[in-house]
């Protein structure tokens, strides 16, 4: 059987038309081929191709072969790919494609499965330390790439969106591209995850270029790896966006054919990164005198460690997910029950298989672990869950209760809510008032609670007054989200006019549009119903928009905070981890606030 004839291509920007009158013409002059790979952003930089791109989409023009993609972000991919999640014939764990629409496919997250007879392995979006639906990829994504690299057989391509940090090390300069040095679209994740999954073909996008890298050795393997860049469709500078390549399935071949290496095979361009994993993973971690009821809470390893497992200090990200895992006892990481329980209740993997998530706040994943009666946050009262507090966390960022708790931020204290200076502030005086119980919005508060929120709200109302500012307030309230944090950001009253247009311009960028109402909180408590996601913003002016997000939309959960960035010309300062402080420094920062709040404090 002759082996399968592919076509590969770089970011498509949503350029459909070009793209295939080029792959009709390839096709029908030195084919057929079997299927279209992309990869890059696949959707358009704007809505100036959305046009041309939906009648594709919605079936006015037909798209002649397999079309399979992973750049799943830009203008209308929310809408799309929301409306492909809903599609029945999509239900299920599939990573052979979710149907778009006829033979368009789209490679969600991560994953492995055999196109013609070739193993292909996958990792949608790109880098972000936001957790977003559609566009990124999420910690969770690599380590089940890291899991389906420990099953035997070789991986025939690796398709990702950005280039992996470093493979022009030890390859013949002459054959560069300009800028080729440029770090944008490069990431180290992917360089780590290369060395790894060890594929006979690298195919990325996103910088704009050609490149073929001459082959390269990898460590601990017999066959070579072929990195290919390639170009936007429709680039000025003429860079190649389509290649075609027809490799022999891996699993068909001979050893000695796998183990041909080309004369111009290099060392591979990862040794020192690959160098660094090993020494990591061969570190041992001290082991902490706590009991043994504490190992799970502060360091899952260590609970590992102290049962004398040493062969691998890391969970089996299949065996969580599904219940199960193909390599069994082969395996290389741990098929521990406890946490497959604790992940089937909502617990962030991070947490489990570190002790510790990065994402903070932004993650939507629990960070304690939780007992069977906790499983059900939104359970209610009176229907047969007697701990009124069994949402309640050591470990929530929040809870006045907690270990996490950053006490020196608090300014001010109230019998239902207190309110505290935000960690990572985007200006100056950026505060947040938060519910004392631990409840998932201040929407769900009950009424004896609501009167002390509003006094909270009017009292900063009047002290930005007095500094010439107007106050907005904004709150997203996640499904799986734990504790409230109304977010109360002070703008110069200048500003005040333009901000619900920011907002409304903000979402239709996004695909959706706010719902406005005038009547004030107690409306759109009214509106509120808990089953779905919620955004909401309080304008100066007391206006209130709203979004009820659906299950399957993708909706940044820094939202609000960028919406405002961007109208206080601060866009560096959109992500909170680009503006933490130290704790000297944070407390000072509290004290002078609150010296300036006193008199129009509520609870001096």
């Amino acid at each position: 059987m002759a082996p399968p004839r592919l076509l590969l291509c770089g970011d498509v920007l949503g350029h459909l038309n070009q793209l295939f009158k080029r792959v009709s013409s390839v096709n029908k002059s030195t084919g057929p081929f079997d299927a279209l790979l992309c990869v890059g952003q696949f959707f358009p930089d704007s809505s100036d191709h959305l046009g041309e791109f939906m009648d594709y989409i919605e079936g006015r023009s037909e798209i002649p072969l397999p079309t399979y993609f992973i750049g799943d972000y830009g203008a209308s991919a929310m809408k799309v790919l929301s409306a492909a999640t809903k599609d029945p014939a999509n239900l299920g764990f599939k990573m052979d494609g979710l149907r778009v629409c006829e033979n368009l496919y789209w490679l969600k997250g991560s994953g492995k499965f055999t196109l013609h007879g070739l193993s292909v392995s996958y990792l949608s979006g790109r880098h972000s330390t936001s957790s977003q639906q559609f566009g990124t990829y999420s910690q969770d994504d690599i380590d089940a790439l890291r899991a389906f690299a420990e099953e035997p057989g070789i991986v025939d391509l690796f398709l990702t969106n950005e280039w992996p940090s470093g493979v022009t090390t030890g390859a013949v300069t002459s054959d560069l591209p300009l800028g080729i040095f440029d770090s944008y679209g490069s990431s180290s994740a992917i360089s780590e995850l290369v060395t790894e999954i060890k594929p006979r073909y690298h195919v990325a996008g996103t910088k704009g270029v050609f490149y073929a890298r001459e082959p390269y050795a990898n460590t601990e393997a017999v066959h070579v790896t072929r990195f290919l860049g390639l170009g936007a469709v429709g680039n000025k500078d003429r860079q190649k966006f389509l290649h075609a390549i027809s490799p022999t399935p891996a699993s068909t071949m001979s050893a000695s054919e796998i183990g041909m290496k080309p004369t111009n095979t290099t060392l591979c361009p990862f040794t020192s990164v690959d160098k660094a994993a090993h020494t990591d993973g061969a570190a041992k971690r001290p082991i902490d005198k706590a009991p043994e009821s504490q190992y799970w809470r502060y360091d899952v390893s260590q609970k590992r460690q102290r049962h004398g497992d040493t062969e691998g200090n890391r969970l089996c990200f299949k065996f969580l997910s599904t219940g199960s895992c193909a390599r069994g006892e082969k395996c290389h990481f741990q098929h521990d029950g406890d946490a497959r329980e604790q992940c089937s209740r909502g617990v962030c993997f991070d947490f489990l298989n570190k002790g510790k998530c990065e994402r903070g706040p932004d993650c939507n994943f629990k960070h304690s672990l939780q007992d069977e009666d906790k499983s059900f946050p939104n359970r209610r009262r009176g229907s047969g869950n007697t701990n009124t507090n069994t949402d309640r966390s050591s470990d929530c960022w929040f809870c006045l209760s907690s270990f996490s708790l950053e006490s020196h931020l608090i300014t001010s204290i109230g019998e239902h809510y207190y309110c505290a200076l935000a960690k990572g502030p985007l200006v100056e005086d950026h505060v947040l008032i938060i519910p004392i119980e631990h409840t998932p919005t201040t929407l769900s508060s009950s009424s004896e609670c609501e009167p002390e929120l509003i006094r909270f709200q009017n009292s900063l109302k009047k002290y930005f007054k007095n500094q010439e500012k107007e106050v907005v307030f904004f709150e997203w309230f996640s499904t799986r989200g734990t504790h409230a944090n109304l977010q109360v950001i002070p703008i110069p009253s200048s500003r005040a006019s333009v901000v619900k247009d920011i907002f409304n311009l903000a979402a239709q960028k996004l695909g959706f549009k706010f719902t406005e109402i005038k009547k004030g909180r107690k409306s759109l408590q009214m509106k509120f119903d808990r089953k779905c996601s919620l955004f909401y913003v309080e304008l100066p002016g007391d206006t209130i928009l709203y979004h009820s997000v659906e299950e399957n939309e993708t909706f940044p959960a820094q939202f609000g905070r960028e919406v405002l960035a961007g109208l206080l010309n601060m866009a560096d300062r959109a992500d909170w981890k680009n503006c933490k402080l130290g704790k000297e420094e944070e407390t000072k920062m509290a004290e002078n606030f609150k010296n300036r709040y006193q008199e129009y404090n509520p609870n001096p």
